[in-house]
């Protein structure tokens, strides 16, 4: 049966000579992974472009509600994305948004909230002029809150210290390692308060930024299995050096 549905390429992987399997987290059916013939034929007609990560896509797909390899009736990029393609910063976080959202998004039903939070995020970094240096910081703690993990933010004077396993902050050090000394945990605070306009600017150098995603990203291994280690963000931190 045939499907029209919203969709992101995440990832895709040259199958046989000429063909593809490409992931793409769908509107209607979540991440789901579908064939495409031919597409590096010389004439063909889809261009490998159209399956670049974080390429958004309207779709006409076969769907089987069983596990498995689906199929592609049409595809074409809509909207065509104006600038990340061609801009090295912003090309640059969308590398580091897809290797963190290839990890975390895994569902293969649909989620309409988190569907568009990561669409209109992509038309935000595709549109902003000047792009905020911290955009990929202020998407992943706003990422957290569609996957269930949005830290408390109730730090204070009393509260300086932010447990990582827990997701808050508190009065004393926990008794285990994986918190937040006080200098790191106003740093988290902030990126907390300002992380509703992804256009806004944290304010850090660049040593303090280095620290900053370290701490984001040992938050993301402690919720979520299987996470393991991100290498794209220390590209951005040469892009930003």
């Amino acid at each position: 049966m045939l499907h029209k549905t919203r969709g992101i390429v995440f990832s895709f992987t040259e199958y046989r000579e000429t063909s593809l399997i490409v992931k793409i987290y769908t509107e209607l059916f979540g991440l789901q992974s579908y064939i495409v013939n031919g597409v590096r034929k010389k004439n063909a007609k889809q261009h490998v472009a159209t399956f670049q990560p974080l390429t958004p896509v309207d779709l006409v797909v076969y769907h089987k509600d069983k596990p498995g390899i689906q199929r592609i009736s049409e595809i074409r990029p809509s909207p065509p994305l104006r600038d990340i393609p061609f801009n090295v910063v912003k090309s640059t976080i969308a590398l580091f948004l897809d290797e963190v959202l290839c990890k975390v998004v895994r569902e293969e039903e649909g989620n309409p909230l988190l569907f568009e939070f990561i669409f209109n995020s992509l038309q935000q970094l595709d549109v902003q002029q000047p792009v905020s240096a911290d955009f990929h910081l202020l998407f992943l703690i706003r990422l957290s809150r569609h996957i269930g993990f949005y830290p408390i933010q109730n730090h204070s004077n009393d509260n300086p210290f932010f447990n990582l396993q827990d997701g808050k902050f508190q009065s004393s050090i926990p008794l285990h390692p994986y918190y937040l000394d006080e200098a790191s945990s106003t740093r988290f605070a902030k990126l907390i308060q300002q992380s509703a306009d992804l256009s806004s600017t944290l304010g850090y150098g660049q040593e303090e930024k280095k620290v900053l995603i370290e701490n984001v990203l040992e938050y993301f291994r402690l919720h979520i299995e299987g996470f393991g280690q991100v290498k794209s963000h220390k590209v951005l931190e040469q892009i930003f050096s």
